[in-house]
């Protein structure tokens, strides 16, 4: 017999047959079945009707599966997101402007009603707008008081990377809308772009979070600010029909700086908004066709000459003076109310009071038979535009006023026109001010609007009479059109209180013509180059006021700012964390401090930076650890651990196998059998797997009831919960709550004394972070990272604050409040003072301060009355702030003032 050759050994068997022979068989056999018969019967393999069926459903729920996931994907897309919020602002912003001209007709027609008698006709005039006004700021306080003032302000924070409670939430929503349109109602001097920014931005986020259903990109904090983003261009495009203006406004007004992939997702849906806000103003024959909203008819082939250049860069000039005198004004409004301890706890206690006071006295001013015509009082804001932009030069007008339409209030038979205007413009001025103050949803871009028109026409007016036949160049007579000047006046005092140069497109936009636009850029640029100089913007100053955690620009003339670093400025006594502390320390780091983020070293001798923890998840950590829940749960583990270490004395489950006999008691009062039998006995004896030793008694099967998991009160109380969560009214359970829904039965077997022991003796424990979320990658700056690219990487990252790292190891942290402070403006002294680079104010050292010194890293600063005496030596200070007193050295006026950490402090020679 031949030797066979031995194969090697192969590691999951060996094949018996040829593998090309057992393919080719396996084809014939596949061919087969589908192949058919030559009497043309079918197939050789039949397949029953239930196979068929289940084949055909199979097919059908992979098709539906297939046209589910397409449409949930094309769902999910940004064009489908853009569109229905372009669709909502449209509607919504149609609807206020629809019931807020029903408002004014209703109020118009019961003033004309009462016509032969003016104390009716004063009482309905100022009765009127008092209770829309009234109503407005009650319901705002009833329902969000986050819906107060504009929004522009609260967003520019919000996109900054601030969190603000209860802004995007539809309470502030309805609370806006409703409001707003009581307000812009009432005939009172309040805008309408601020607060639809805000609007449109609670629309966005509200659509965002739905649209997660669809796609979860959404969810993610990146595209959240773009959605913001797009809101706000929505929210400015749909509140006039401007979609080009809207989305340049929304980005110089909120924006530092502006993603550009957000830039067809801003003009897309702020285009669809507009187009579908005029669509509806045509279906509702308030315009016969698509128009602009303000539109003008000046003559397309001379509108101006060049020698009219200099009065409209008078108009720019003028315009960035008066807009920054606006801003000043209005905070020093607030700020007034506000030091007035006493004034400013009455109004807080009673808040209608302020809004019904200024309502009446603007209502009484504008009365048309009293004071009111001496100013075209009657004109409500929308008629007051149109007025101001038509082509009839009122001071050249000798016929009948009637044919100049809702004009001819502006021509009064013992007024010039131009103290009429000029009347106009200086009360309404100071009432567009303080209206813009009150507790209502009110913007300030409509009222500034309709001021820089009338100051536009008033400088037209005079302008056309200087030069009643126009001015003559080159043989060509131009004539002077005074409702030019009040669209170029307009943008200039827009974008002057705003700071922005958009304001130029939007006015193309409402005019629907752009035969000034030579002259208006030269006006904007202007305004603006006045009013940055002098002024923050009005949202930056209600910022300031507010005291929101906003980052100011880093200007061009700070060129110090940029020899500042971040080991200068930083905080270096940091409260962290550590890998291996107990839980007594995160007691202690929560209790005695307030940040947010608490740093997470390696241990506190080596101050390795390994992340950051948030402030709610230690805090969730601790409740865990010390609940009622996880004390229950350890008590039952040792409860069972010790009754299955004692051993069977025959009796232990007499009295479980007692409740489950045959007999005549009802099922109801088993279980209070079974309760009084065994008070001490546990809930969780019952629920053992293994059976008792001995015999049972027989007994009858079982009835069905509910485990302990679930009863119908758990079931209920996990329906009452599902409910709640989908009506975004629940809220996580507290863990005494939750210690009683898990065990309904058990009674608490530790004593008050017990448990305070147990858990002081928790927390000497070391803590276990696996269940608590850890940011490995927590934004960090080295120590010489300078002051310039510490602000470029806050505002372009929108970040809160930053930890200061050398070789991984820990330093310091830095905040957004150092660097707010830090570029505040810089005051400098001559050499006949001690020469400080401060940054921030100095007022007058009070009465009774001490002599005092402080030692700063060694170097001790000494401080008498008046005057540091000696700093040694003269370097950077890098800890916190401290207070240094000085004075001028022939002054007797004594200053004090607070130094913040970073600036040089010397001594004159």
């Amino acid at each position: 017999m031949a030797a066979r050759k031995k194969r090697p050994p192969q590691l999951y068997g060996q094949y018996t047959d040829n593998l090309c022979s057992l393919s080719r068989k396996e084809e014939d056999e596949l061919l087969g079945e589908k192949r058919p018969q030559r009497n043309g019967q079918g197939p050789l393999k039949r397949v029953s009707q239930a196979e068929v069926k289940a084949e055909r459903y199979s097919k059908c729920h992979a098709c539906a599966k297939r046209i589910q996931n397409y449409v949930t994907k094309k769902m999910g897309e940004d064009w489908i997101f853009l569109v229905l919020l372009g669709l909502v602002m449209a509607l919504v912003s149609w609807g206020v402007d629809y019931s807020s001209a029903k408002s004014l007709q209703a109020y118009k027609w019961m003033y004309n009603s009462l016509h032969p008698s003016i104390p009716m006709q004063y009482l309905a005039w100022v009765t009127y707008p008092l209770v829309l006004i009234l109503f407005a700021a009650l319901f705002c306080q009833l329902v969000s008081p986050q819906a107060v003032g504009s929004g522009i302000p609260e967003l520019k924070t919000i996109m900054r990377g601030v969190v603000l409670k209860e802004y995007l939430t539809p309470k502030a929503f309805v609370a806006k809308v409703v409001s707003l349109t009581a307000g812009l109602g009432s005939g009172i001097p309040v805008g309408k772009e601020g607060p639809f920014v805000h609007i449109a931005s609670i629309c966005a986020a509200v659509l965002s979070k739905f649209m997660s259903i669809f796609c979860g990109v959404y969810e993610q904090p990146y595209y959240y600010t773009d959605v913001l983003t797009v809101g706000c261009a929505v929210g400015v495009g749909c509140c006039f029909g401007t979609p080009l203006g809207g989305v340049l406004f929304s980005i110089e007004v909120t924006s530092t700086y502006f993603a550009v992939r957000n830039y067809w997702r801003g003009f897309f849906a702020a285009t669809f908004s507009a187009f579908v806000f005029r669509v509806f103003a045509v279906w509702n024959k308030d315009a016969v066709t698509i128009t602009a909203l303000f539109r003008t008819n000046f003559r397309m082939d001379f509108p101006f000459d060049l020698q009219e250049l200099p009065a409209f860069a008078v108009i720019g000039i003028c315009s960035g003076f008066l807009g920054a005198f606006f801003v000043y004004f209005n905070r020093q409004v607030v700020l007034c109310v506000r030091r007035h301890t006493a004034l400013s706890q009455f109004l807080t206690k009673y808040r209608l009071i302020y809004p019904g006071v200024i309502t009446f006295v603007i209502a009484s001013l504008t009365f048309p038979p009293g004071f009111g015509q001496f100013m075209a009082g009657e004109l409500m804001p929308r008629e007051a535009i149109s007025s101001l932009f038509d082509n009839f030069t009122w001071v050249k007008h000798t016929g009948d006023p009637q044919i100049l339409g809702r004009s001819a209030v502006w021509i009064h038979p013992k007024v010039s026109v131009f103290v009429i205007i000029l009347l106009f413009f200086v009360m309404k001025f100071w009432m567009s001010v303080v209206a813009t103050t009150m507790p209502i949803p009110c913007g300030g871009f409509m009222p500034v609007f309709v001021l820089g028109a009338a100051f536009g026409r008033l400088v037209g007016e005079i302008m056309a009479w200087f030069f009643p036949d126009g001015i003559v160049f080159d043989d060509i007579v131009y004539k002077i059109l005074p409702g030019g000047y009040a669209v170029i006046g307009a943008a200039a005092l827009t974008g002057a209180v705003s700071h922005t140069v958009s304001t130029a497109v939007i006015c193309f936009e409402l005019t629907g013509q752009i035969s000034h636009i030579l002259p208006m850029m030269v006006a904007v640029i202007l305004a603006n180059m006045v009013a940055q100089s002098l002024q923050p913007s009005l949202y930056d100053s209600i910022i300031q006021v507010k005291k929101l955690p906003y980052l100011p620009d880093l200007g061009w003339n700070q060129i110090s700012k940029y020899n500042i670093f971040v080991e200068d400025i930083m905080v270096c006594d940091v409260k962290f964390i550590s890998s291996n502390c107990k839980y007594r320390d995160v007691q202690d780091a929560l209790e005695h401090t307030t940040v947010k983020t608490f740093p997470l070293v390696d241990s506190p001798e080596s101050m390795i930076l390994l992340g950051s923890v948030e402030r709610p998840e230690l805090q969730a950590l601790l409740l865990r650890h010390l609940s009622t829940e996880r004390r229950l749960r350890l008590a039952r583990e040792t409860q069972q651990q010790k009754l299955a270490e004692t051993p069977y004395d025959g009796h232990r489950w007499k009295h479980e196998s007692f409740a489950f006999v045959d007999e005549d008691e009802d099922e109801e009062e088993k279980p209070e059998v079974v309760k009084e039998k065994l008070p001490q006995q546990p809930a969780f004896i019952s629920s053992f797997s293994e059976p008792p030793n001995g015999p049972v008694a027989p007994h009858k099967p079982l009835p069905e009831s509910p485990t302990p998991q679930e009863t119908p009160g758990r079931r209920f109380w996990r329906l009452r919960r599902l409910m709640r969560y989908l009506l975004c009214l629940y809220h996580p359970p507290h863990q005494q709550e939750m210690a009683e829904q898990e065990s309904p039965e058990f009674e608490d077997p530790m004593k008050p004394e017990e448990i305070e022991a147990w858990e002081q003796e928790e927390l000497e424990k070391n803590v276990c972070f696996n269940s608590c979320r850890i940011d490995p990658s927590p934004f960090q700056l080295v120590e010489r990272t300078s002051l310039h690219k510490t602000h470029t990487l806050f505002s372009l990252l929108g970040l809160s604050h930053a930890y200061v790292t050398s070789m991984g190891k820990l330093r310091g942290v830095i905040a957004l409040e150092e660097v707010n402070l830090t570029l505040l403006p810089l005051y400098s002294f001559d050499q006949s003072q001690i020469v400080i680079a401060l940054s921030s104010a100095s007022w007058l050292l009070p009465r009774g301060v001490k002599d005092s010194a402080t030692t700063i890293q060694g170097r001790q600063i000494v401080l008498k009355r008046g005057m540091i005496k000696a700093v040694l030596p003269c370097s950077y200070i890098n800890t916190g702030f401290i207070q240094c007193y000085f004075s001028r050295k022939r002054g007797a006026r004594t200053q004090f003032q607070r130094v913040p950490a970073g600036f040089i402090s010397q001594l004159p020679h």
